[in-house]
């Protein structure tokens, strides 16, 4: 069983040095779960960054390995389809965040993003099941 559900935007963290980081990086200690979209919207971040001269090939080819690796459940969009695509509606946001919180309202846990704009948009609604990554901190040390 999960604790939390983390998204692309915590993920990444782990392996590029970032603001936040280390709160990322304590999530670890967590059971955590992400729809298998995290993969794809990871290997994405890597490209920006490559094409940003953020980073080389060999350098992002290597942090997606080590995402690769990471002891994340990757739980399959499919049965979400319909609740993210409600939520996404709801929200006014892109369909794809709203796919993490469909997974965590499924599961009845909470998802934790760095992505400020999910965190405001979701703050009436699914206040409580969308965290910001530094409160989410805050709740790990808790537990």
């Amino acid at each position: 069983m999960s604790d939390l559900v983390i998204d692309a935007s915590v993920a990444i963290k782990w392996v590029i040095e970032e603001d936040r980081t280390k709160e990322a990086l304590a999530l670890r200690r967590q059971a955590l779960a992400a729809p298998d979209l995290l993969v794809a919207e990871c290997a994405n971040i890597l490209r920006k960054k490559v094409r940003r001269k953020e980073l080389s090939e060999p350098e992002a080819a290597f942090a997606a390995g080590l995402l690769a690796r990471a002891d994340v459940e990757l739980v399959a969009m499919r049965p979400y389809l319909e609740a993210a695509t409600r939520i996404a509606a709801g929200l006014d946001h892109p369909a794809y965040d709203c796919f993490y919180i469909a997974l965590a309202e499924a599961e009845g846990l909470s998802l934790v993003t760095a992505d400020s704009t999910l965190v405001r948009k979701a703050s009436g609604r699914y206040a409580g099941r969308v965290l910001g990554l530094t409160d989410a901190a805050t709740w790990s040390d808790e537990s």
